[in-house]
């Protein structure tokens, strides 16, 4: 048989992919963009007849009914390893369950508990040589694809073909069925006057021919912005965004001066617009791989001068960040912030930064808020270590914590909270005997 014929033997639609979905199943998807939305949009057809089915996604983009109504609970459970806007809307339904984790292990992890009935995801065209393309993530598909009892795709001509972990053959998976959806866009966020002071604070840091790591959002887009007359710099990242892309084509952004991996973007997941799909498709400079090898902080400090920007929450005095949870209210995820920021200290010139703005508004106070904090707020995770953490920024500076002492981590990190709040942490740090 060649590949086109095992291609069309193994063709099948969602109603027969939905058939297979019965009590007590578990069910792993791609993540993010790689979502197979054909799929998820159809799930809750299967509720009448089914209890207990176990869904493990990660940074949802549609907002599905199997989640979203109700009736659903007891029926399906959205385990998730990173909570979005229609997730957090969602939890008190009781029909999602947040999932623990750090992005280099979480599969590892996951696979020792349970191992998947049914893998889900997303691919583009299967090539000549009969490999289909997971396209834009390998956060943790090709290790679940290689433990569940049946591996389906979604083909999509939409989808971009991208290179490292990404090629499947036709002969590792069950099934297939067809779309031709439009890509997910994640739309380019705006960038406010505080994003842009946060984001020439970080560019400071930043040493010309660092590897960074960038998130998405504001900041990490002024950050971007800020970066535009940095040289060599080199990408060793959970995400690529759109913002890189732009860095690369201003000549900022080359490879040629990393550790491993030279000449490469190497990432995880591709989360962005068209003009990033475009970018990655079949482009020898980029590749997505694994988030066992991407996000092993052993991986991560090879890289010299490996530069982590995260994000966070809330901070407290000693430097632990909350940066997945709003007290005990699950807001997003672990993700790879320990991972990124663990490798960059262990880096030979690395620096591990966060950034926040340094207040925000509580809507059921009525007041603005500091997110500097004498001690996090009761029930909140702490997603980052204080021992982790080596600079913290916010539009009034940057907080060196690394290496100081209890003392100096609580002025340095007064002088950047906003004004207003200042007088208050000094004397809750002396209450408290926080030196």
């Amino acid at each position: 048989m060649n590949y086109q014929e095992e291609y069309k033997s193994k063709l099948i639609d969602i109603d027969k992919v939905l058939e297979m979905v019965e009590s007590d199943t578990d069910i792993v998807v791609s993540l993010a963009a790689a979502e197979p939305m054909g799929f998820m949009s159809r799930l809750h057809e299967v509720a009448d007849r089914v209890q207990n089915v176990n869904v493990l996604t990660c940074l949802n983009v549609g907002d599905y009914k199997f989640m979203s109504d109700p009736a659903m609970k007891g029926r399906f459970t959205n385990a998730a390893w990173f909570y979005t806007a229609s997730l957090r809307k969602e939890h008190p339904l009781g029909t999602i369950s947040y999932v623990p984790n750090h992005t280099h292990k979480a599969a590892l992890d996951r696979l020792t508990y349970r191992r998947p009935h049914i893998f889900v995801g997303s691919s583009a065209p299967m090539d000549k040589h009969g490999y289909l393309n997971l396209s834009l993530s390998a956060t943790y598909e090709r290790e679940f694809i290689e433990q569940a009892d049946i591996v389906i795709l979604e083909v999509n001509k939409n989808y971009p073909t991208t290179n490292g972990d990404t090629y499947i053959p036709i002969r590792d998976v069950d099934f297939i069925y067809e779309t031709d959806r439009p890509v997910p866009i994640t739309p380019y966020p705006p960038i406010s006057d505080k994003d842009k002071i946060i984001g020439q604070y970080i560019a400071d840091l930043v040493e010309d021919g660092a590897t960074i790591q960038l998130g998405i959002g504001g900041i990490p887009n002024a950050v971007g912005l800020a970066l535009k007359d940095k040289k060599e710099l080199g990408v060793h990242t959970e995400l690529i965004n759109d913002t890189m892309i732009d860095l690369y084509e201003q000549g900022v952004i080359t490879n040629s001066r990393k550790t491993i991996n030279k000449g490469k973007f190497v990432t995880t997941m591709i989360v962005g617009g068209q003009r990033l799909y475009d970018f990655v498709d079949h482009n020898p400079a980029v590749e997505v791989k694994r988030g066992s090898y991407i996000n092993d902080p052993k991986i991560i400090a090879q890289n010299y001068k490996m530069t982590s920007i995260n994000t966070t929450l809330e901070i407290d005095l000693s430097g632990q960040c909350a940066s997945e949870s709003i007290g005990h209210v699950q807001f997003s995820g672990t993700g790879g912030q320990s991972d990124t920021a663990r490798g960059a200290q262990a880096s030979e010139g690395g620096k591990s930064i966060i950034a926040l703005y340094s207040t925000y508004f509580n809507k059921k106070a009525n007041e603005e808020v500091s997110k500097i904090v004498p001690f996090l707020t009761q029930g909140a995770a702490v997603s980052l270590q204080r021992n982790d953490v080596g600079y913290v920024v916010t539009e009034y500076g940057v907080a060196p914590l690394r290496g100081r002492t209890m003392k100096e981590r609580v002025s340095n990190l007064i002088a950047i909270a906003h004004p207003n709040f200042r007088a208050d942490l000094r004397k809750e740090a002396e209450k408290y005997m926080l030196w």
